[in-house]
């Protein structure tokens, strides 16, 4: 261990044990933002950048599961993402689907799937689906896996979803229409049962949730951290709780 590793392992416990551990979030979402740039940065090959993404999201998990926190989503791949180059593209989705199986084949994790199944390849379709069947016992974390995700896309299949089912009950339109509201659209997210983010972290430096959790986020924190996702460290995710902690939620009164 270098010095700089001393130090920074000196700061961490010391910022951990000034936590205020009954402030916790109970649900963080992730926006892991920065691979290709920390590979750029580091002379490294994107598909490198992507991989070093992926192994730090098992680190990241530990350091949640040392805490209170119940449920965690990881925004994986984004709709917009079946846009990039094939070269890149393929070997992403070889990742994501290693990261899925790794995660459900962990014993820690509830894995569930947030996002569009039918957009997906066959074979990472099924590795996610065999993720969620595989670990619906498990009493842990729920890892929200968000693979072929995007935020509008997510209120469109509730509402979708919403209208079909009142359909196939015979409900008229415009008896749906009286009686339609936030809760019944909630209750066809993705997320469903689950309580929404109490705070979302995006690395990199950009400042802006590019359409994450949308319907979810509306009384969120936010904690946005100049560090690219393969470089961040177990100080960084401290210094995000702390800031959640010193912050009073009001929910927009």
């Amino acid at each position: 261990m270098n010095l700089r590793d001393l130090v920074y392992g000196l700061y961490a416990r010391r910022v951990e044990g000034r936590l205020d551990h009954s402030a916790v979030p109970k649900h963080i979402g992730v926006i892991m933002d920065g691979n290709r740039r920390w590979a750029k940065a580091s002379g490294s090959t994107t598909v490198h950048g992507h991989q070093a993404g992926a192994e730090k999201i098992s680190e990241f998990l530990g350091w949640c599961s040392e805490t209170d926190v119940e449920v965690v989503t990881l925004w994986l791949l984004s709709t917009d993402n079946f846009d990039r180059p094939a070269d890149e593209l393929g070997p992403l989705l070889g990742i994501i689907e290693n990261v899925v199986r790794t995660l459900a084949s962990d014993g820690r994790w509830r894995v569930h799937h947030v996002g569009t199944p039918d957009i997906l390849p066959t074979q990472l379709r099924g590795a996610v689906k065999e993720a969620e069947e595989s670990t619906a016992h498990v009493d842990g974390i729920t890892v929200n896996v968000a693979v072929g995700y995007g935020g509008r896309q997510e209120i469109a299949d509730a509402v979708r979803s919403m209208l079909i089912e009142h359909a196939e009950k015979g409900t008229p339109i415009e008896a749906l229409a009286e009686v339609v509201d936030t809760d019944m659209i909630g209750r066809h997210l993705y997320t469903s049962d689950q309580p929404d983010p109490d705070l979302v972290i995006r690395t990199s430096g950009e400042q802006r949730l590019s359409g994450f959790m949308l319907w979810q986020t509306a009384h969120s924190e936010y904690y946005f951290c100049e560090v690219f996702w393969p470089a961040f460290r177990k100080v960084d995710f401290l210094r995000a709780l702390r800031d959640y902690a010193a912050r009073h939620r009001r929910y927009g009164s």
